[in-house]
Formats: structure tokens, sequence, C-alpha cells
């Protein structure tokens, strides 16, 4: 696995909260459910997007926005109209006044707004739920808001997304979180492709060929017992020349960087109910499930057993009534 796919292929969305909205002008919506990622596209008509402390950005059809969490953020038709509604943690969903309009406004299987004419807005959102679902490391590489404009996003997956979010057939719940994990990695990488769109230093440092060739090697073989001095060796250069260009390009020393690659690969193989915690840890380099503990739980501030519980408890959360896209979706599996 390359540096780029192994970060490309962390988002996993399970059940993601899909959405299609229909607003007529004026309209407001204040979307704080601290969701960790967000995508946004408009099918029809336009919208803008505001963050707390950014200039307003406007979105137009087949244009997508990628937000990042927790913080908050608005889509309006205009900057200056004021939100009327008000979307929480769970996609709970009322005016500002705090009347619920669950049912309200509710237009069918997950579609929600207001009924279509002319001059609306139609959007597309799809939202993963918990911060497990996106590796750590592509988040924190991402700006508060990446916008793509219509030309850059030249793909099908729009369309195809939006003609299966109307459906309710088997296995449609699995089909959109695959389709949404999909458009998403293809906006992010049209994004990192593109020269000065402020991608992060491990993206930029893939050209270096010092450097390239070491995260290569991490992200291939991460259960390796590396050490600078074992990466500079393979890499063809010398400790003190892979420590001092890595930690330049990269951001962090070669060690830094490993321990977090690592620990990323140990989420998700902790998803694996087959795997034990010791597997786990022998897979991505570590000793022991003690080492690996002591390591993720620094990192994460709990422990993988935790980690694997609380992961467990939102698969079950979702196996029921599906209370997240009842409040907006207008359906339930109940």
């Amino acid at each position: 696995m390359d540096t780029i796919g192994g970060l490309l292929g962390s988002p996993r969305a399970r059940g993601a909260f899909l959405l299609k909205s229909v607003f007529n002008p004026p309209w407001g919506l204040r979307v704080e459910d601290r969701a960790p990622l967000s995508l946004v596209t408009v099918l029809h008509g336009s919208a803008w997007v505001l963050r707390e402390g950014g200039e307003p950005a406007r979105l137009a059809a087949g244009d997508v926005a990628v937000l990042r969490g927790p913080e908050p953020y608005t889509l309006a038709d205009d900057p200056a109209t004021v939100p009327g509604i008000t979307v929480g943690p769970g996609q709970r969903c009322g005016t500002t006044a705090g009347e619920d309009l669950t049912e309200a406004m509710s237009l069918g299987v997950r579609t929600w707004g207001q009924p279509h004419r002319a001059g609306s807005t139609v959007m597309l959102s799809g939202t993963y739920q918990a911060p497990g679902e996106v590796g750590r490391r592509l988040l924190d590489g991402l700006p508060a808001l990446l916008l793509r404009p219509a030309s850059a996003v030249r793909t099908p997956l729009i369309g195809m997304l939006a003609a299966e979010v109307d459906k309710e057939e088997i296995g449609q719940e699995v089909v959109l979180d695959r389709l949404l994990d999909l458009l998403l990695i293809d906006v992010l990488r049209s994004w990192l492709a593109e020269p000065g769109t402020g991608a992060p230093p491990w993206f930029r440092a893939q050209g270096d060929p010092v450097v390239g060739q070491a995260l290569r090697l991490l992200h291939e073989r991460p259960g390796q017992p590396w050490t600078v001095a074992s990466l500079a060796s393979a890499a063809g250069v010398s400790r003190a020349v892979l420590a001092r260009r890595f930690t330049e390009l990269v951001g962090e020393p070669p060690m830094s960087y490993l321990t977090g690659w690592r620990l990323t690969l140990a989420a998700e193989l902790l998803r694996d109910p087959e795997l034990s915690v010791a597997g786990v840890a022998r897979r991505v380099g570590y000793s022991g499930p003690f080492a690996l503990s002591t390591a993720f739980k620094r990192e994460r501030g709990v422990s993988p057993r935790e980690f694997r519980r609380g992961e467990r408890s939102g698969e079950a959360a979702g196996t029921g009534s599906d209370e997240r896209t009842v409040v907006l979706g207008g359906r339930s599996r109940a």
C-alpha cells in the first residue's frame, strides 16, 4: 500500500447520514452536529457556506464542499440570511425557537425541506458520524473548508449518489456508504494532485527521492522494527540526512510519523472482531498488547479494548430505528 493509498483508504462510512434537502429562498441552516467530516454538493441552484472566522464561499451546481468538524457551519441562500433552522447532534432538527421540524418538513425517503418550486436549491449531503470513520492523519491534513468547483469534480459519482439516495432497497445503506466514500476519495485525490492548493506536507514529500522512498517503506511494512538508521539505510542515505529531510518535509520525525501510522492501522484493524488485540499489535509492529495499549491510549485517550467497545456500541446503535435518519430523512427501518 502506498502512502496516499493508505491515507485515502481510511474513509469507512458505516450507516452514514445521507440526505437530499430542498429549500426555497430565503433559507438558512445552522449545522451544529459536531460530526468529524461532512460533504455537501449542490444538485440544483446555489448555496453559501459560512464558517466562523472565514469568508463566505458560494456553492454552484456541481460544486462540492468538504467540511471538517466539529466546529459548526451555516448553509444559506445568501450570506446575509439569518438561519432559521438548527441541526444538532444526532441530526436532530428544529427551529431556532425550539420547534421540532422532524415530520413537518419530511418529503419522503431521505429527502427533507420544502416542496420544490422554481428557484429552489437542491443539495445532497453526506456526514461521517464518528471520528473513527476517517483517519485522524487525513482529517488533520484537511482545511476547515475544502471547496472544489464542478470543473474539478468530473465524476459520475454525484449523479449515482443522487439517484441512489431516493431508493429503499435491500443493502441500500451499504451502497450509499460506499458511494460516499468513493466521492470523498475522488474529491480529495483531485485536490491533492492540483498544484498550489495547500496540500499537507506528507503529500508534498512524496516527490522527494529520499523522503518519498522512506514514506513508502513505512506504509508498506509498518510491522517491521524500523529505526531511523535502518530506514535511512533502506532509503540509501545517512541517518542524519534522513532525519533532517524527513522532519523538514513531513513536519515530524520519521519515528513519530511511523507511530501515528501504526495507530491509524491499529484503529482500523480493531474493528475486525476476529482479530485479538495481541494479533493487531503484532501486525502493526508492537511487541504485544500492553505496548500497543500504552501507545494507543496516549494518542487516543482510550485503550484498544475501550476503542473496540465504543465502535461496537456505535454499530449496535445503528441497527435499530435509525433515529438519525428518521429525524431528517423521513423513514425508519424499524
